[in-house]
């Protein structure tokens, strides 16, 4: 099979580029990143002289530049990663949010669709549904009540999927993960963030009184269920994919200062986010049904690995920090192409 995987040298895309090139040998892997601030090709590293993964430097919003990798390619299946995903960045600044994830997912069903691409994963976030008070868990059933721009614009962009599998028959499978982590995450986020402001002996920040709860899933897990959808979901259905780990922001703050041994002093209190969503958390029973997938990561394993995973590399998180790692343009010569 060959497989296009969108934003594939950000955090999920590159762990599901290795994931992919690991579990299905077979396969064929066609990368396609814009390398925006969150497009890493270090991510990559030790890929350059595998002839089964090729790398595009474009953009889902290139109309064009998507039919010539869907054709030259001759590409059977999508995975789509590629969007905007900081809530506080879609805060900053919405208009690129919906650009890139509602536009560009258009952009790329309607090339699918005139390619005859056989499948079209639209992977997605449990942002969709909103916020849950203290006790339930989102099902696939569960209306979907968007909170920021980030999570509107992949609502659009889920609702776009679904629609041309309605309307035009695509065959589109829908996924919608718990909050993910794991290697070669950008420290904007939670976790890799309290791990290096910790390793650097600077301030923690916690948005509000910390009490905002999030499930946790592994990313390794998050792949493993993102390719049994690929393989076995049903065309035009929504999966659910949740590490089944709920903890409270500030616990997991204070665990992360456990594992590095660190104080707790370092903890900073400040304002919270607008509209911040109180808790989260995913019903993966269909997933566990018809997909036979179930996360193989206890939490307290995954994050003292990933934690580990941070401390044995500063030099990832160094370039990152310092804006090095986006002078590294080209992942091999072989290894670009449209």
């Amino acid at each position: 099979m060959n497989v296009l995987v969108t934003g594939g040298c950000g955090f999920i895309g590159s762990n599901l580029v290795r994931y992919l090139l690991r579990e299905r040998p077979d396969w064929k892997v066609v990368n396609l990143d814009r390398l925006t601030y969150a497009g890493n090709l270090e991510n990559l590293a030790g890929l350059e002289d595998d002839p089964r993964h090729v790398f595009v430097h474009g953009d889902v919003c290139d109309r064009a530049g998507l039919d010539r990798v869907l054709a030259g390619h001759a590409i059977d299946a999508v995975l789509h990663l590629a969007a905007e995903s900081h809530v506080d960045r879609s805060i900053q600044g919405p208009e690129v949010f919906v650009t890139t994830n509602v536009l560009g997912t258009q952009h790329l069903l309607e090339a699918c669709r005139e390619r005859g691409v056989r499948r079209f994963v639209q992977v997605s976030t449990d942002e969709v549904y909103g916020s849950l008070g203290p006790s339930g868990a989102f099902t696939e059933e569960s209306p979907l009540q968007p909170s920021s721009p980030y999570s509107a614009s992949k609502t659009g962009a889920d609702l776009l999927a679904l629609a041309y599998h309605h309307t035009f028959g695509l065959d589109v499978v829908v996924t919608r993960c718990s909050n993910n982590y794991g290697r070669y995450q950008f420290p904007e986020k939670l976790i890799p963030r309290m791990v290096v402001n910790a390793l650097r002996g600077e301030p923690l920040p916690v948005y509000g009184d910390g009490q905002h709860v999030r499930d946790w899933l592994h990313v390794e897990d998050h792949c493993q269920g993102l390719v049994l959808a690929l393989e076995k979901g049903r065309a035009g259905q929504v999966y659910n994919l949740g590490g089944g780990a709920e903890r409270r922001n500030l616990d997991l703050v204070k665990g992360i200062l456990a594992e590095l041994g660190k104080p707790e002093s370092l903890i900073q209190f400040v304002t919270d986010r607008l509209g911040h969503d109180r808790r989260y958390a995913i019903d993966p029973a269909k997933s566990r049904r018809e997909l036979g997938w179930a996360p193989t990561h206890t939490f307290e394993q995954g994050l003292g690995d990933t934690v580990r995973w941070y401390v044995e590399h500063p030099e990832w998180w160094e370039r990152v920090l310092s804006g090095a790692y986006r002078n590294t343009v080209t992942l091999t010569p072989r290894g670009r192409g449209a």
